[in-house]
């Protein structure tokens, strides 16, 4: 029989497991009665039906007993497959003169030849194994189980992503499988210095996090107060990551979203070169990056995959369509209603002439077509896919013609509510595109009562706001607010790459600041000139 008192402790991975107290209970710790070690297994995970036990014998070991115990649906069935046609062939094996005494090293040295493993000691360490998709093998006589890297089941294959689409660029998608997302991370970044922290955050669920970040470039300081925040959350389950956004955002009461998220590899990957750090939460496409900034939210991974002309152009209409879906609804409702003097003549009569049998004012005509609107916009996105579009469509086109037939409302507001809409889509951010809705709200309601003197208190509230905010301690303005100079080159206008030598200063580690190495290849022909 194995003697087990000087086995050497293998060390733990980091962030696979949760640490195991030194007092350990009594009732915890596998024992040699291999019958009970199998029965406590299964009293801790429920007894269910999906738990998978198969008992062997080995001929070479005097029929010593083994079991291999995984649950059915979270493993990889090929490597389970491959793992027990090797078992049951080196159980009917006769000794060989290289097997020795001791069945657990035999299987550990010679008859387990896929996945990684290492010793277990206890219940609760071979339980929470199982649950993350491990195999254990319990042998008879011995103290320790052996645990088997098998991680698998059905997962969604690498897609395109949908809710961030490029017309040029990869079109690879982070998945649900927190490991096929940081194999993506790895494809892109071969860097020995890119680091992978993993945690377990939730009571109940145990959900797997990554934090990833290139060590040198990120600032150390911001990496340690990411670790801070998420070792601080207490919850039972985290089921998408927007559960570790909320947790861990510098201000709750805001509608701008101060961490960014992303489904995209490529965006995650440039974002990590810059100095960010990005959070992958098991389960879920979305994964988090911060620190993040303002204008963040109005670039496009695109951006940086067509010619810098071209992306500066793009990225004035999307700043161009925030201002539109923020200010059009209430400069009409401001205008019409107190400063009508600022209209030529002809449009002022045109607008009265379409307003004369309208019953309402246009502040409460507005109102009433903005919600008309998000309520045909979320029935879009709930509806089944196969009708929603049609619906939306076509309840935009028949409510707002037979509210104009009926006069409810001008023609003239269905344009600005239509308008304001599409511009809405325009911004890559589906969050911030949600932070412009809601102050759009407020803003036409200090349209309609104060005029463009409300409009104008709303502005200057919205903006004190913005400075105010920090995310992971960083301005959220940076760099117009401080001003940055150098940092201006991939704000509103994009340069050419060679010209954006640095990283972004107040993100990044100063002391790994340059990117671009070199200039713009001269040309030949003014080269011989």
């Amino acid at each position: 029989m194995p003697n087990d008192n000087d086995h050497e402790q293998a060390p733990e991975e980091a962030g696979n497991r949760p640490p195991v107290e030194q007092s350990k209970h009594a009732e915890q710790v596998l024992l040699m009665d291999f019958e009970l070690n199998i029965e406590r297994i299964h009293r801790f995970l429920g007894g269910g039906a999906d738990i998978v036990c198969r008992t062997l014998t080995h001929r070479s070991f005097q029929d010593q007993r083994y079991a291999l115990l995984y649950i059915d649906g979270i493993v990889d069935g090929s490597t389970i497959s491959t793992m027990l046609l090797g078992l049951l062939e080196d159980a009917n094996r006769q000794a060989d003169g290289g097997g020795g005494s001791d069945l657990y090293r035999h299987l550990t040295d010679r008859s387990i030849a896929v996945g990684k493993i290492r010793p277990l000691t206890t219940v609760e360490e071979a339980g929470y194994a199982m649950l993350e998709g491990g195999s254990i093998i319990v042998v008879e006589g011995s103290l320790r189980a052996i645990l088997i890297d098998t991680t698998g089941g059905e997962s969604r294959a690498v897609e395109e992503p949908s809710s961030q689409t490029v017309v040029r660029g990869p079109k690879e998608g982070f998945t649900e499988n927190l490991r096929i997302n940081t194999a993506l991370v790895r494809k892109i970044i071969k860097s020995p210095n890119l680091r992978m922290d993993y945690k377990i955050v939730g009571r109940e669920t145990r959900t797997n996090i990554a934090v990833v970040y290139l060590q040198g470039i990120a600032q150390a300081d911001v990496v340690k107060e990411v670790h801070r925040r998420i070792d601080a959350i207490e919850i039972d389950g985290i089921l998408e990551s927007g559960y570790i956004e909320e947790f861990i955002q510098d201000k709750a009461f805001t509608p701008f979203p101060l961490i960014q998220n992303t489904e995209r590899p490529d965006t995650a990957c440039a974002s990590i070169l810059e100095g960010q750090v990005i959070i992958m939460v098991s389960g879920t496409p979305f994964v988090l990056i911060a620190p993040v900034t303002f204008v963040k939210f109005f670039q496009s991974s695109e951006d940086y995959y067509q010619r810098y002309d071209i992306a500066t152009f793009l990225r004035l209409i999307r700043f161009t369509s925030f201002f539109i879906s923020m200010l059009l609804p209430s400069l009409y409702i401001a205008i019409t209603t107190f400063h009508q003097e600022m209209l030529p003549t002809s449009l002022l009569i045109s607008l009265a002439a379409q307003r004369e049998g309208v019953p309402f004012p246009a502040l409460v005509e507005a109102f009433l077509m903005e919600i008309t609107f998000e309520i045909l916009r979320e029935a879009g996105v709930r509806m089944p896919r196969i009708i929603g579009p049609a619906i939306s469509i076509v309840g935009a086109l028949v409510l707002g013609q037979a509210a104009v037939q009926a006069g409810l409302v001008s023609a003239a507001m269905v344009i600005v509510v239509s308008f304001t809409a599409i511009a809405s889509f325009v911004i890559p951010a589906v969050n911030m595109g949600i932070a412009a809705r809601l102050i759009r709200f407020l803003l036409m309601l200090l349209g309609g009562t104060f005029g463009l003197f409300g409009i104008m208190s709303g502005l200057m509230m919205v903006l004190a706001h913005l400075c105010s905010l920090r995310s992971f301690g960083k301005p959220y303005l940076l760099p117009i607010a401080p001003l940055i100079p150098g940092n201006l080159k991939d704000v509103i206008v994009r340069v050419p790459w060679w010209a954006m030598r640095n990283r972004p200063r107040g993100i990044a580690s100063p002391h790994n600041k340059t990117r671009v190495g070199g200039g713009q290849i001269p040309d030949p022909d003014q080269e011989g000139a």
